[in-house]
C-alpha cells in the first residue's frame, strides 16, 4: 500500500509492518496507525509516520541508544491491549523532541516517563505513563575505586 506524509513524500508501506496504537497516542486519539521509517544518515532515530494523518510525525529513538533501561510492570488491562504472550515480543521507543534553539545548538530531548511499549509479534502498541521514574546506577567497569561519603 502507498501513503502520503508531508515530511517523507510517497511511501510503499507493507501492510503486516504498520503499528496500531488501539487507544491512540495521548493528545492524538485518532491517529492510531504508524509506521517506523529509519532516518537516513542516523543510526539512533526513526520517523513514526501517522497513516491516519499525512503531517503527523514523531521522531522516535529506543532507549537503550540513551543507555536507559525501563524497568516495570504492564497492567493486564494493557498486555490484553496488546495481545501479549511473551514478554520478549515486547520493544520500546521513546518520542525524542527539540528544544527551541536559543543557543547555537538545538537539545534534543526523551519523553522517558511515556514509552512507547509495542509487541512486534501483533503489532498492536500503547502509550505507558510512568509518574515516576527511579534512577538507578550500574557500574560497567569496576577497576576504578569510588568511594561515596554521606553527611
Amino acid at each position: 500500500m502507498e501513503i502520503k506524509s508531508t515530511f517523507l513524500g510517497t511511501q510503499s508501506v507493507d501492510a503486516d509492518t504498520i503499528i496500531t496504537f488501539p487507544n491512540g497516542i495521548p493528545g492524538f486519539e485518532e491517529d492510531t496507525r504508524f509506521k517506523l521509517f529509519h532516518q537516513e544518515g542516523s543510526e539512533v532515530v526513526y520517523w513514526m509516520q501517522s497513516l491516519d494523518n499525512d503531517e503527523l510525525l514523531f521522531s522516535v529513538a529506543q532507549p537503550s541508544h540513551f543507555k536507559i533501561n525501563y524497568n516495570f510492570i504492564l497492567t493486564d488491562e494493557e498486555e490484553t491491549l496488546l495481545k501479549l504472550d511473551n514478554i520478549e515480543d515486547i520493544f520500546i521507543l521513546i518520542i525524542l523532541q527539540k528544544t527551541d534553539a536559543t543557543t547555537e545548538k538545538a537539545i534534543i530531548k526523551g519523553s522517558i516517563t511515556s514509552p512507547l511499549v509495542i509487541n512486534e509479534k501483533t503489532m498492536l502498541g500503547l502509550q505507558k505513563y510512568l509518574p515516576k521514574v527511579d534512577q538507578s546506577i550500574t557500574l560497567t567497569d569496576t577497576s576504578h575505586e569510588v568511594s561515596i561519603f554521606g553527611g
